[in-house]
């Protein structure tokens, strides 16, 4: 809240930030930010004691993002080994290589060289959730050959307020899961993306059961255009700005193409 707040007051922000989440964040902060004042995240790979740190370069390029007149507007960033990703597409994709990130979908929406600062693609913004709490639990379960509902049930027995589901292929689950979900759908919401990185959940191409038809008959959110975790933050500061069903499918709606 603190990055958003300074850049709320027109002030470009930079947040240094451990990678294994790092996209999570970035996720939360173009959720909550409305303004044009960037706020750029980075971090690093390799630890400063090693050869070829990449810390350094990485806080260098992210300060000259954020400072850059051509990324006004743009929302939350993530600058790393010399790109910039917009927050809502970029997944970690790299356990070990300065390159660590990358959006799949889209690729980088710009870059950084020397001292210059170029951007060739402008995400799309939203209104900014206002969020007053983030403390809802919200379960990323995944379908897989023969799973069931079981998984699904403990979460909600957990207490979680929602789910994420990871569907198969081009929206696909098997019967007994898909059954599950819809059964779940009436109680919380159930937000659906896929397994595939550069996945979409199709409409009415396979006709079998647990295809993509049931998937949309059965009241699921479509966001195929998400990381599960990417869903999952944005399923959080929906329950944490109480939004109603509709509200959040809403939120969701630019998430299928």
């Amino acid at each position: 809240r603190a990055a958003v707040a300074e850049a709320a007051a027109g002030r470009g922000v930079v947040v240094a930030h451990g990678t294994d989440t790092l996209e999570e964040t970035a996720v939360l902060c173009d959720l909550l930010h409305g303004g044009d004042a960037p706020i750029v995240l980075t971090g690093a790979i390799r630890p400063a004691s090693a050869t070829g740190a990449d810390g350094p370069a990485n806080l260098l390029d992210a300060v000259r993002a954020a400072g850059a007149a051509a990324t006004a507007g743009l929302g939350a960033l993530v600058c790393f080994g010399g790109e910039l990703h917009a927050a809502r597409a970029v997944r970690k994709t790299d356990s070990v290589s300065p390159r660590a990130f990358s959006s799949p979908r889209t690729g980088p929406v710009g870059g950084v060289a020397e001292e210059h600062v170029d951007v060739w693609a402008a995400p799309a913004r939203r209104p900014p959730l206002p969020v007053s709490q983030l403390d809802a639990r919200v379960d990323i379960v995944p379908a897989a050959l023969g799973a069931d509902g079981a998984l699904l049930e403990a979460a909600i027995g957990a207490g979680a307020a929602g789910l994420v589901v990871v569907l198969l292929g081009a929206g696909h689950a098997p019967p007994a899961f898909l059954d599950t979900c819809r059964r779940l759908a009436r109680r919380v919401p159930v937000v659906a993306c896929v397994r595939p990185e550069r996945g979409r959940i199709l409409r009415a191409t396979y006709g079998f059961a647990g295809g993509e038809r049931d998937v949309r008959d059965a009241g699921l959110i479509c966001a195929p255009a998400l990381s599960p975790q990417a869903a999952r933050i944005t399923l959080m500061a929906c329950l944490g700005a109480g939004h109603s069903l509709v509200a959040t499918a809403a939120v969701f709606a630019a998430d299928d193409p």
